[in-house]
């Protein structure tokens, strides 16, 4: 605020941030009483939200051979969601949209409804969709698949062709971390004197140009109101036409990545808000839903397997299967096939035994992270990826020694539960289960229907 005093369009943007800072310092310390999952879990339980699960520690989980490393993660992740939420899920986002076929049959034991595919993962289906992408198909399973629509995805997420650049919005790619001179912004960067992002960004998109205007909140937020509003007239004429040519209410699949929205698109929550309230308030033809109520509306659906797919580029596991990352996948399958060993090997473990085979299975968890090859692939912080990979597998084949040996070093232990300290009433030997577990069946209608 200081700094800025006497430049006008920059003073008021420091007054914005702020605000924006204190106003979330405010929400999370004293609101939230530092627990964000409190208010998201009222809101669900006064019916405004669905909130689904996702892979325990976002594993991908096509590339894993064993299917206990699979189940590990579901199960975790189910768990972990039903403790903190008062209530199961109905469905769950697989990591990176990735699915592979039967992988819906451990959903099914989890007591899971439905699972979300790219397009392609629902149009390469076997038979072939009747209704595209826009109705849902059960797995053999019972389990049911959504299908991404590919023209709201892309409307929105698309820096070129989306919404997000427009020149009025918020730049991400200029903040004063690197803006600013060095002496001054060196106490706000990395404690090593390594220029980093702050979240205070005073340019706008102005253009394909290195040459930036400063931002105007009240014009990015106009937009934000009106791409919102094209958003709804789009949906609304599509839907409109599916409607007319299918012999049910179509359902339009609109997935994002929750970063987008505040973080690459600082207007993202803006145009959130005004698209749900214009959708509630301003037109009368389609509906916000969720997949489980469209469930209760149409039960009974065609049978068909979707395809191995996901939404990396190309569509199914490239991005995180190539020359980059490829040599962690013999590793990852090692510790999965080792950890599912000592799991059975001691079905009822106590003391520093159970300690250590609990950790174990934490480190697992955490080297199967689809992040680690993701940033392998994308070439960003590689070195940080390569160590956390390197770091997890070497705790765990070094834990797996100690207990085989019945060696167990309790300091190496106790650090490890400082360190990665996930999950922390894990139970190791979900590992040893070779069918899944007992869960009350859902009753599910499916029809077959002609190719």
């Amino acid at each position: 605020m200081a700094r800025t005093s006497w430049l006008p369009e920059f003073h008021e943007l420091a007054r914005m941030y702020l605000e924006m800072f204190s106003y979330s310092r405010w929400y999370f310390l004293e609101k939230c009483q530092k627990n964000l999952i409190s208010p998201f879990r009222k809101l669900q339980e006064e019916g405004f939200l669905e909130i689904i699960t996702c892979g325990a520690t976002h594993g991908y989980l096509p590339l894993m051979l064993h299917r206990e490393g699979v189940r590990a993660q579901v199960h975790y992740a189910t768990e972990y969601h039903t403790r903190l939420f008062g209530r199961p899920p109905q469905g769950i986002w697989l990591p990176e949209c990735g699915y592979n076929p039967g992988d819906d049959e451990i959903l099914r034991d989890y007591g899971l409804r439905f699972f979300f595919t790219d397009a392609h993962g629902v149009l390469h289906a076997s038979p072939r969709p009747n209704y595209g992408v826009f109705a849902p198909v059960y797995c053999p399973s019972g389990v049911a698949a959504f299908g991404r629509d590919l023209e709201s995805s892309k409307q929105v997420w698309s820096a070129r062709e989306g919404y997000p650049g427009d020149y009025d919005y918020r730049e991400f790619y200029r903040d004063i971390g690197f803006d600013l001179e060095y002496d001054y912004i060196r106490p706000y960067i990395h404690p090593n004197g390594t220029r980093i992002n702050t979240g205070i960004k005073y340019y706008r998109v102005t253009g394909p140009t290195h040459e930036k205007q400063p931002y105007i909140p009240a014009h990015a937020r106009e937009k934000a109101a009106i791409h919102a509003g094209n958003f709804m007239f789009n949906r609304t004429k599509q839907i409109e036409y599916l409607a007319s040519i299918l012999d049910r209410r179509p359902i339009v699949v609109s997935p994002y990545d929750a970063e987008l929205f505040g973080h690459w698109w600082f207007e993202g929550p803006q145009w959130l808000d005004f698209l749900i309230r214009k959708i509630y308030y301003d037109q009368k033809t389609i509906k916000l839903i969720t997949p489980s109520d469209y469930l209760e509306i149409y039960p009974k659906n065609q049978v068909s397997l979707p395809s191995l797919s996901s939404w990396g580029y190309k569509g199914f596991n490239e991005v995180w299967l190539e020359g980059s990352n490829d040599w962690i996948y013999r590793h990852l399958h090692q510790i999965t096939r080792r950890m599912t060993e000592l799991a059975r090997r001691f079905p009822d473990a106590s003391g520093d035994l159970r300690r250590a085979l609990n950790q174990a299975a934490r480190e697992v968890l955490l080297a199967q992270s689809s992040d680690w090859a993701f940033i392998m692939k994308t070439g960003t912080v590689v070195q940080y990826a390569v160590k956390r990979t390197k770091d997890h597998i070497g705790r765990f084949l070094r834990l797996y020694d100690e207990i085989i040996s019945g060696n167990i070093n309790e300091d190496f232990l106790r650090s490890l539960e400082e360190k990665d300290n996930i999950f922390p009433d894990l139970d190791y030997r979900v590992y040893a289960l070779a069918g899944g577990l007992a869960r009350a069946s859902r009753p599910v209608e499916a029809i077959a229907l002609a190719q």
